[in-house]
């Protein structure tokens, strides 16, 4: 069952939907989209801004607010929606000490009157950062990302209903099996074209010294693949950032796309699922990270595109 409901500031309506619902999610940097056509009548009435919540078979899916509305000549209204995180485009400028990607999320949300949910403690604390004029989506991302490098563990940043959430990506599982008899086609890929380097090179600002990690047996295969990046002097355990920002980059990166697959509401970008696809003499038998997550729906008929990445895949 599908509820879509549009609520203004004293009305809430239920409109008649035409031809399909779209919810896409991505995993890294982008608000939740819905898309939807209702038929204008002599009752509704809703504008920009106004607040819409989508609900599948008892399950909260989306929750945002009305961006753009096209209309035609035949009354009907075209909406896209974004959640909250569309509000993370605006600027700011943010310098900050010893503090983790937690802290930074959480004084940025309580400053711009974010609502927020289940915020989880990251481990690194991050010594010292200026982000002049950036968005506030990317002063998260990049508090993220240097989490990421320094502890290899990945955390995702999304909006859970109208609240702003961050987990653990490992805790972030999804059982729901896609197989062969679930998805009408797949393509996959494998590159080392994009974040893939078999050579780190961190460099001293202030007196040039280079701190190397490298993999020479990949250096052979491959050709070289050069990662590069300065630090400050008074930066502690560099060796250690250089090791761990080699063993996260230097692998093949490897996508799967899956169409029309079976939908199920609990999978959006930033969970994993298992799966279980013969690609040929490659088999993809494993959790895989939800990349880009597409939902339609239409006449009962719920399908979903996805693209993962990941492990979980072997010749």
């Amino acid at each position: 069952m599908i509820e879509l409901e549009i609520q203004t500031k004293t009305l809430k309506y239920f409109p008649v939907v035409e031809g399909t619902i779209q919810w896409v999610t991505e995993r890294k940097g982008q608000p939740a989209k819905l898309t939807f056509s209702v038929v204008k009548d002599e009752i509704i009435n809703f504008q920009e801004g106004d607040m819409v919540n989508f609900v599948v078979d008892g399950y909260n899916v989306f929750k945002g607010f009305v961006f753009t509305k096209n209309r035609d000549k035949n009354g009907i209204i075209k909406v896209t929606a974004y959640d909250q995180l569309r509000y993370l485009k605006n600027k700011f400028t943010y310098a900050y000490e010893n503090k983790t990607a937690s802290e930074v999320i959480q004084t940025l949300c309580k400053y711009f009157g974010i609502n927020t949910g289940q915020i989880e403690e990251t481990p690194w604390v991050i010594a010292r950062k200026i982000e002049q004029d950036k968005s506030l989506i990317d002063m998260m991302l990049n508090a993220l990302d240097l989490t990421l490098q320094n502890s290899k563990k990945l955390y995702i940043l999304f909006d859970q209903f109208g609240e702003l959430t961050l987990r653990d990506a490992e805790a972030m599982k999804c059982d729901l099996l896609i197989d062969q008899q679930r998805a009408e086609n797949f393509q996959y890929q494998s590159s080392i074209d994009n974040e893939t380097y078999n050579l780190v090179v961190l460099r001293n600002k202030d007196n040039g010294k280079k701190i190397i990690a490298s993999d020479n047996n990949n250096i052979e295969k491959w050709g070289l693949l050069q990662y590069f990046d300065q630090f400050d002097t008074d930066d502690v355990n560099v060796q250690s950032k250089a090791d761990a920002l080699l063993k996260l980059y230097n692998q093949k990166r490897r996508s799967l796309k899956i169409s029309k697959a079976f939908g199920d509401p609990r999978v959006r970008a930033g969970y994993h699922v298992p799966i279980d696809v013969h690609l040929g003499d490659i088999v993809a038998k494993n959790y895989m990270l939800v990349e880009r997550a597409t939902h339609s729906f239409s006449q009962d008929v719920h399908t979903m595109d996805l693209t993962l990445s990941g492990g979980g895949i072997h010749a």
